[in-house]
């Protein structure tokens, strides 16, 4: 899947249940969001066992859902939360890789050894 560069993309914070599909999802974030569903925006959700991963958006005359499970690692994903949070393009993609971006993570100075 490619992230179109022009779209928000938006992570549903806690844990929905990964048992549902398209529509469920897409129920959800009418709730959320103001815009709806259908505004192009892909929409990111996390199971409780935080091994599966789903995005939802509406692609011009129907929504696509895309998933990611993982068979021994975890996606890092918190815990609590019922709102939605908008993310930048690389952060997504940094999640997507396994990458915890809701810590800080803190730059290492090296230095020359000389």
């Amino acid at each position: 899947m490619e992230l179109g560069k022009s779209k928000r993309v938006f992570v549903k914070l806690g844990f929905t249940d990964m048992r549902k599909q398209n529509n469920g999802l897409a129920a959800m974030v009418q709730d959320l969001v103001p815009d709806g569903p259908f505004s192009g925006s892909y929409f990111t959700f996390c199971g409780k066992t935080r091994r599966i991963l789903k995005i939802v958006y509406w692609d011009r005359n129907g929504f696509c859902l895309w998933q990611k499970r993982l068979e021994k690692d975890s996606f890092p994903w918190p815990k609590e939360g019922e709102d939605i949070d908008e993310l930048a393009r690389d952060r997504i993609l940094l999640l997507l890789k396994g990458i915890d971006i809701w810590k800080e993570h803190k730059a290492i100075t090296y230095r020359s050894a000389g």
